[in-house]
């Protein structure tokens, strides 16, 4: 299947230079692109790509209401999002993964990281970056006291709580299947019945939602 893209970035080449870059991928076609977030959302709604490239800051309306608009829309035509940011320690892009972008990439990325990053966007079963994004929100909880476990969790069994742990230490499906002895499909239902229970859009959403349940800790030895 071909991954369909729209580029959201201010900056002309950025667009043409990505562009360029994923069309000349046989399963990623750019459908659209915009140069700020207003044209940004209205693009997504009429083209519906399957994954939207964002940058944090733009005119008119930032990276971060325009994804916010975006995955606000009903399930059946919301896209990935991901986030460009030309720094990793960014103020917004903690929330944006809060609100359900799947991950974010560094601007001056090399060219491979932005194809790869597309196509773990669009299949959804690996979290992008993990060592980065566990980071970045994993400093994010530092400086918070350690938090009790939430009754959420209670709508999980043992193996999706033991799934969402495993979520949270950046394991793709094929890793949790191996790590649990199950296989990937088994895994991929397990996903899918924590995601509708506890409400989530994303992998990225599931490992903020494992620090703010108090599932895993900030500096746990046992999620590196």
């Amino acid at each position: 299947m071909t991954v369909k893209v729209l580029i959201a970035d201010d900056q002309a080449m950025v667009r043409a230079g990505f562009a360029a870059l994923l069309n000349a991928q046989e399963d990623i076609e750019v459908v659209g692109d915009a140069a700020d977030g207003v044209a940004a959302v209205t693009e997504t709604s009429r083209l519906r790509p399957e994954v939207v490239l964002m940058d944090v800051r733009m005119p008119t309306m930032d990276g971060l209401e325009a994804a916010k608009r975006v995955l606000s829309a009903p399930e059946h035509r919301r896209p990935k999002v991901l986030m460009l940011t030309t720094f990793d320690v960014d103020d917004y892009v903690y929330e944006a993964l809060r609100m359900g972008a799947s991950g974010f990439l560094l601007k001056d990325a090399p060219p491979g990281d932005l194809i790869a990053a597309v196509r773990i966007v669009a299949a959804g079963d690996a979290l992008l970056a993990p060592s980065v994004t566990k980071r970045l929100i994993e400093d994010c909880f530092k400086a918070r006291p350690a938090l009790r476990r939430s009754t959420r969790l209670d709508e999980l069994t043992p193996r999706e709580e033991e799934v969402l742990r495993l979520i949270a230490r950046g394991l793709s499906n094929p890793e949790i299947a191996a790590s649990l002895f199950v296989s990937e499909q088994t895994v991929k239902t397990h996903v899918g019945k924590v995601f509708a229970k506890l409400g989530l859009r994303d992998r990225a959403q599931a490992v903020i939602c494992a620090y703010e349940t108090g599932l895993v800790t900030a500096g746990d030895p046992r999620q590196t």
